[in-house]
């Protein structure tokens, strides 16, 4: 599930959609674990009737018992200090993350803790962070927590009940959309012991909630009560995380310090993590730019996401001296959907057969091949590189959910294996384009005199594809000229930040370019992705503008799944209905990360699974002191 409460500094770079953070979301890109119901270390006698624990894992146990001391990933004795710049795209005018409204600044998220924490290196369990315990009855019809007495804000006063309360209600009534969706079965939450607080579910079962509520960011309710949550601001606000605000140039630039004072830095979940001492990203609105810079020396850490420049664009004296690190990083990460996606609110992508047709007039193979130097894999599901992928015709049990809407979701899910349109990479599309002129005719459409017209109007299909990079202007262009072989009229624009995520919020586009990351564990957020409700809510992840009934119960079919192999299954199943309803053209993923980096970084022995890990990374002291000097000896 993808979560985005807490965006911690160093996460936003190695996502290809929205940020996450280390605490806050479900860990994205988890492995699947035992089938067994859910135990927990140290479930108290009597567990048949209910547990409490330090840890809850969604299958299976959590990895580290009630006494462990750090996660395996990370160097307890690392230390702390150092400098590090990152740069980020575009520009920022709020420093209030929880709120549609606004640019948010990169890294905000470190002023900020949830309930729970997730680790990196096993299947979605969740930790006690502002929390001290947790406990939940076996139906997992509430959950309760427990509140450290140690837990402190900035300003200094104790986190309290109140204020998981107060979070819970106005994040819900006045946060950003999403949060609607994702505690939707959240009741309520009531005070039952000084430091201690219960939830309350209603819906379906969902034995995700327990971990859904871990994750609630938790804000401190004195700090609000006179100012308005739902407005924009660039006054530094209160945490209770690692980091605070040390300065900021709005729109510029914005530095953090880590906070000595730090209540929690000697918990077992924040052992040998936030090791830097002050963390600085500079704004750029052109990622060539910032590329440049990064070479320069001006940022420090750059996470490639061009195959081009990957491949041609690091062969300077700096990486060949071993100032630079190139590093290609395995990664078993699910990779979700990036696609170009049709805006289906429109008439003119109303008909499935037209949205089919213009999908194949992208020519993947000839654009990996001349682009991305062989780079990527076609994408083919919703949810790429993962158990929940589906593949093939669908099996027994899928079959059992699907047969059941037999007449309300396209025949193909039952009889066709999905596959995206393929080319031999040479750049001849024509028989790609023969395919696309029959579904279109089909559709009720012809060409005359060169442009495709509706054989009932006399309209014709124009539309604007709408980028915020320029870096994809050369991957959208020659599907432009493919188009016009079809007839079809496009124009590429693109725009600035502000204005990209102000379309796409009022859904005031015609097709764009996003991706929906996913993880091992679906559940609640596929509201925000697919749900009718979602499709009529500006700023939800329903970009795509679906409206089926059919979805939604499938949705709510994947959210009450009573266990793991139920849940693939069921999610299997939406994957082919999304898939044969082609509200997208999939483009493509790759399993590494590409990264490059100045030569002053440390990193512990053993890496995490599930993320690339530089939460866990240190600034090494000799490094960065004789740093100056080895980059004047190249330049």
């Amino acid at each position: 599930m993808l979560l985005i409460l807490k965006i911690l500094f160093f996460c936003k770079h190695f996502s290809p959609g929205r940020p996450t953070g280390r605490t806050g979301k479900k860990l994205l890109l988890i492995m699947s674990m035992s089938m067994a119901i859910l135990i927990c270390f140290n479930a108290p006698a009597g567990a048949e009737e209910g547990y409490k624990a330090h840890a809850i894992a969604m299958h299976g146990r959590p990895k580290y018992g009630p006494g462990f001391k750090h996660f395996d990933y990370v160097n307890p004795a690392a230390p702390k200090g150092g400098r590090i710049v990152f740069g980020a795209f575009g520009s920022y005018d709020s420093l209030n993350p929880f709120i549609l409204k606004g640019r948010t600044a990169a890294g905000i998220g470190a002023l900020f803790e949830s309930l729970m924490t997730s680790s990196a290196d096993e299947a979605f369990t969740e930790y006690c962070l502002l929390a001290e315990t947790i406990e939940w009855p076996v139906d997992r019809s509430w959950v309760t927590f427990t509140l450290r007495s140690e837990a402190r804000w900035h300003d200094g006063r104790p986190v309290t009940v109140e204020d998981v309360i107060w979070t819970l209600e106005t994040l819900k009534t006045k946060g950003h959309p999403f949060y609607r969706y994702y505690y939707e079965n959240i009741a309520k939450a009531e005070k039952i012991g000084e430091r201690k607080v219960k939830f309350f579910f209603t819906g379906d079962p969902n034995p995700e909630l327990p971990l859904i509520t871990g994750q609630l960011p938790v804000l401190p309710k004195h700090y609000w009560e006179d100012r308005d949550f739902e407005a924009t601001t660039l006054e530094p606000p209160v945490g209770s995380g690692p980091y605070r605000i040390k300065s900021l140039d709005p729109g510029r630039s914005i530095t953090y310090e880590l906070d000595k004072n730090y209540w929690g830095k000697d918990l077992p979940v924040n052992v040998g993590q936030d090791n830097v001492a002050v963390i600085r990203y500079d704004y750029y609105r052109d990622r060539a730019v910032e590329r440049e810079a990064f070479k320069a020396g001006e940022i420090d850490f750059f996470s490639e996401n061009t195959a081009k420049e990957w491949a041609t664009g690091y062969d300077i004296p700096a990486v060949k001296k071993g100032l630079i690190i190139k590093r290609e990083i395995p990664h078993e990460n699910p990779q979700g959907m990036q696609a170009f996606v049709f805006n289906t609110r429109l008439e003119i992508f109303k008909d499935p057969r037209v949205r089919q047709a213009i999908g194949y007039a992208f020519d993947f193979e000839w654009t990996n091949k001349n682009l991305f130097y062989g780079a990527y894999k076609r994408s083919a599901s919703y949810f790429s590189n993962s158990e929940l992928a589906s593949s093939g015709l669908p099996g027994t049990e899928e079959l059992k959910i699907l047969n059941q809407f037999r007449g309300r979701i396209p025949e193909e899910v039952f009889t066709r294996s999905y596959s995206p349109p393929k080319t031999d990479g040479s750049g001849n599309i024509r028989s790609n384009i023969r395919t696309a002129l029959k579904l279109l005719r089909e559709a009720g459409w012809e060409i005359v005199d060169g442009k495709l017209t509706h054989a009932g109007t006399g309209t014709g299909i124009s539309f604007e594809i709408l980028l915020v990079s320029p870096a994809f202007e050369r991957i959208v262009l020659p599907f432009k000229k493919n188009l016009e072989k079809l007839g079809i009229t496009t124009r590429v624009n693109t725009v600035d930040t502000a204005q990209y995520q102000n379309r796409l919020d009022s859904f005031d586009f015609d097709m764009i370019i996003t991706t929906w990351s996913q993880s091992l564990s679906p559940g609640n957020e596929q509201r925000d992705f697919w749900s009718t409700d979602a499709a009529n809510t500006n700023g939800s992840r329903n970009l795509a503008g679906i409206k089926d009934s059919v979805v939604d119960e499938l949705i709510d079919l994947i959210i009450s799944a009573p266990d793991r192999e139920s849940l693939i299954h069921r999610t299997r199943a939406l994957d082919r209905v999304l898939l044969w309803s082609h509200y997208v053209i999939p483009q493509w993923h790759i399993s590494i990360y590409r990264v490059a980096y100045w030569d002053k970084f440390a990193t512990p022995k053993i890496r995490p699974k599930y993320s690339l890990g530089l939460n866990s990374w240190w600034i090494d002291p000799r490094l960065e002191a004789g740093l100056a000097d080895r980059k004047r000896g190249v330049k």
